[in-house]
């Protein structure tokens, strides 16, 4: 495999890193939280920057209407709480407030996904991408590992408009060198294959590679995209990968409804119809469980990557890998 890793950090400390290097060197940058200080990494903002620190409480609508109203004289505001309470339990104030009024504030969701894991399906959201895509002008950032999601807050800051960003709860491996660029909106080719275009964003990442890694050992060569910018989408990056492997599938730990996999399909379906499976998680909630148990259960996990390139998607095996090479 050509991204191997020696480290293993949650993503959530990479955006704990971003916004204490942050913190010496915008001075702009302004953070509030809704009491979880410790869950969104942010105590060394706090140590550098006590001024440029509020913590609001369990108030997130609040929070989100102060962010806003920051903004006006100049500050970037980063608000940060769980990704199910900066979104669904916020969304009105989001949209008119931040989205609407075109407000540059960076909303920072973490825990995200199936992989905040014991915590139960109350806080597991995997509807938020769908949410926060529909919302003109929101930048939606999906980073994969710990470097990646440093650089994501890095960029995010330095982005006019609001953005929001993702991260997750869970110690997972770091494999993105740490001076591999970071741009919103641009896709990054991380292995090039003929068989098949695997496009995947955050934690599905690394399972993707995983899973290419297996294949090729059968004489599957898989050429991987990581989508860290769900939106704007990079449709340049992908539309040139699948003119060479004619088919698809798209690996998101979020609803297959409303996440990255729709995103590329009405892209496809607009500029090149393209045979597409999707793994994600298929309309339902999740539960409580470890988070390599639930990736394990709701097919989100490598095993469900490999599975969608050789059964799940139109025609079966290698008779699919093989069918669109005779595509016009």
């Amino acid at each position: 495999m050509k991204y191997t890793y020696t480290d293993k950090k949650d993503t959530r400390s990479g955006f704990g890193a971003g916004l204490a290097e942050l913190a010496d060197t915008n001075p702009n940058v302004v953070a509030l939280c809704a009491d979880l200080i410790g869950s969104l990494k942010m105590e060394k903002f706090i140590e550098k920057a006590p001024e440029r620190f509020f913590q609001v409480g369990i108030a997130e609508a609040n929070m989100m209407g102060m962010a806003a109203g920051l903004t006006i004289n100049g500050k970037i505001p980063f608000a940060g709480t769980f990704a199910n309470f900066a979104t669904s339990r916020v969304y009105d104030q989001i949209r008119q407030s931040i989205a609407y009024s075109g407000k540059n504030v960076k909303i920072a969701a973490s825990h995200a996904g199936l992989t905040l894991g014991e915590d139960g399906a109350t806080h597991q959201v995997l509807e938020d991408i769908g949410m926060m895509k529909m919302l003109p002008g929101m930048t939606v950032i999906n980073p994969c590992d710990y470097n990646q999601t440093k650089a994501a807050t890095l960029a995010a800051a330095k982005h006019e408009g609001p953005v929001y960003l993702r991260f997750g709860r869970p110690v997972v491996p770091v494999f993105i060198p740490e001076d591999m660029p970071f741009e919103i909106g641009k896709g990054i080719l991380l292995q090039e294959g003929t068989d098949v275009t695997i496009v995947a964003t955050g934690h599905l990442v690394w399972e993707s590679l995983l899973a290419a890694d297996a294949l090729e050992k059968e004489g599957i060569s898989c050429e991987i995209i990581n989508i860290h910018t769900i939106k704007p989408l990079d449709e340049e990056i992908i539309l040139k990968s699948v003119e060479k492997t004619c088919k698809i599938v798209t690996a998101e730990e979020h609803n297959y409804l409303g996440g990255l996999g729709e995103s590329v399909a009405g892209m496809l379906a607009r500029r090149r119809p393209t045979p597409q499976e999707f793994v994600a998680v298929h309309d339902t909630f999740g539960e409580s469980g470890t988070p390599a148990e639930l990736m394990k259960k709701y097919k989100i996990d490598s095993d469900a990557v490999i599975e969608a390139v050789k059964t799940r998607a139109p025609g079966v095996g290698k008779a699919w890998l093989l069918s669109c090479r005779y595509r016009s």
